[in-house]
Order: structure tokens, then C-alpha cells, then sequence
């Protein structure tokens, strides 16, 4: 193993460890041997799913509707598949558990009790396309990929993360797998993190900031109370402030119900200062 690799493999280490002693994720493995990695978990998400109670019918027509609309062929853009996919995420699926009946909303996320979701990680996804790619950390949520992170040793600029996300959603490499995802990022120790979305270009890739660097997490509703430590912690951590602001659960799926935008074929998220506006304007 080489110096960079073992670098690399050192911050990858730290960031799961963050992800599940900080912010109460839970791991799933490391996917790089891993059969059949997907971006829909069936077995994750059919199994919160009957832990809600939805019918063993409707769990099935569900995933299925999901998946439907996750898949990308006969010339359907990126774009335009994650859109199908977000709509499902936020507003539920609508199935009948038999022909005449009425149509049952069937919710893929609990957007009102966040700590009702399946949050995990997995690192090393492979991901089989016309290349195969494997993205370092992949989100999950009820088995759900929303977020994937590239990360880079702290001495390779952030911007080559960032163009690895790039590259790999181009058809010739794991296009397919993004149809779900949420939040595309990069970040390394020195720069911290830079947050996207779906095919944002290099340029438009924000960092986020605190409207109020020196709060506890426990004036900020969108940070979940059980978090104890404040901002003066990560003063030269600057990956482990961002991560701890922009996916925390709470704040996570904040951004995504609430701040995401599909405009004329662009798809969108906030700035730091437009979402801290709208937080002050309610």
C-alpha cells in the first residue's frame, strides 16, 4: 500500500468513525467485494417499511415504483429520472393494495420524525456500469442512497473530488447510480467540504458556514439535541465542521425536503446564506 493510499485510508478511517460516534449512523461494511450494489438497498428499505407496518403488497409495489423510476434507458436523462425519484422521496407513493380500492400514500422517508429513519454509511461502493467506479462514502437513508463524498488527502486539492463525482456520472462510468442521490460532495482535512448536487458544475460546488460560528448545537433546531459538542471543536478539522453541519440528520434531511429546486432542467440546492434567510424569515 502506497503513502498516498495509506493517507487517504487514514481520513476515510476518521470520517466513518465521525459519521457513526457523532452523528449516530450506522455503518454497513465496506461494498468494495460486495455483490449487487445498488443505490435502492431493497432489503434495507422493505425491512423499515414492514417495521411501519405497510403491507408485504404495497412494501413490494412500492419499491417497485421506486425502482421504475431510478432507472435510466430509452434516452431518460439524469436529470430527469432523479426528479421522478425526489417526488417519490418527498411526497410518498401512491398504490392500491388491491384493484377498486382506494390509493395508499406510501412514505420512503419520515420527513416529520427524522430519528424514525434508517440512517448508514457504506465506503467502497462498487458500482458495475459501462466502467465500473466506487464511490469512498456513500449516504443511505431506509436503504436509500442520497448523498455520496469523495475524499482526497489533505495536500490534492478538493476541485479532483469533485471532478471524480463529475466523471463519474457520465454515462460511460455509474450514471445510474446518481438517479437517487441528493447532495454530491468532496472535501479533504485542509479545505473541508464543497456540497452539490446532481451534475453541478465544478464552479457552482458551495462550502457551507455557520450563521453563528460560536452556537452549541442545542440553539439550532436543525441540529439534533443529542449532539453535545460545539463549533470550537472542529477549529482545525475543517471536513469534520462541515460534515457536522451539513449531514447531521436532522440538517440532512432539512436540505433535502426543503431546499431543493428542479429549475428548467438545472436541479439545485442552497447556500449557507439563503438557507439561514429562510430559517430567520419563519
Amino acid at each position: 500500500m502506497s503513502n498516498v493510499t495509506q493517507i487517504e485510508r487514514l481520513t476515510q478511517n476518521r470520517v466513518i468513525r465521525f459519521f457513526t460516534d457523532t452523528l449516530g449512523y450506522r455503518y454497513l461494511g465496506d461494498f468494495k467485494d460486495r455483490a449487487n450494489n445498488s443505490n435502492i438497498e431493497t432489503e434495507i428499505l422493505e425491512q423499515w417499511l414492514e417495521n411501519r407496518d405497510v403491507s408485504p403488497k404495497l412494501r413490494r409495489r412500492a419499491i417497485n415504483t421506486l425502482q421504475k423510476a431510478a432507472a435510466l434507458g430509452g434516452g431518460i436523462k439524469l436529470y430527469d429520472a432523479n426528479k421522478k425519484v425526489y417526488s417519490l422521496l418527498r411526497y410518498g407513493v401512491k398504490e392500491k393494495e388491491e384493484s377498486g380500492e382506494h390509493n395508499e400514500t406510501i412514505k420512503l422517508i419520515d420527513w416529520d420524525n427524522v430519528e424514525a429513519n434508517a440512517f448508514a454509511i457504506a465506503e467502497e461502493v462498487s458500482i458495475a456500469g459501462e466502467n465500473k467506479k466506487r464511490p469512498d462514502i456513500v449516504i443511505y437513508v431506509n436503504g436509500i442512497a442520497l448523498g455520496v463524498i469523495e475524499l482526497k488527502r489533505s495536500t490534492v486539492n478538493v476541485t479532483e473530488g469533485i471532478h471524480q463525482n463529475l466523471d463519474n456520472q457520465k454515462k460511460e462510468f455509474i450514471r445510474s447510480f446518481f438517479t437517487t442521490t441528493q447532495l454530491v460532495m468532496a472535501g479533504n482535512d485542509t479545505q473541508g467540504l464543497r456540497y452539490g448536487t446532481i451534475e453541478t458544475p465544478e464552479k457552482y460546488y458551495l462550502e457551507w458556514k455557520e450563521a453563528n460560528p460560536k452556537h452549541t448545537p442545542q440553539s439550532d433546531a436543525s441540529v439534533p439535541t443529542h449532539l453535545t459538542l460545539a463549533d470550537a471543536d472542529f477549529t482545525d478539522q475543517p471536513l469534520d465542521f462541515h460534515l457536522y453541519h451539513v449531514c447531521n440528520k436532522h440538517r440532512l434531511l432539512d436540505i433535502i425536503n426543503n431546499f431543493i429546486v428542479f429549475d428548467s432542467g438545472v436541479k439545485k440546492t442552497c447556500r449557507h446564506n439563503q438557507y439561514f434567510g429562510i430559517k430567520a424569515a419563519k
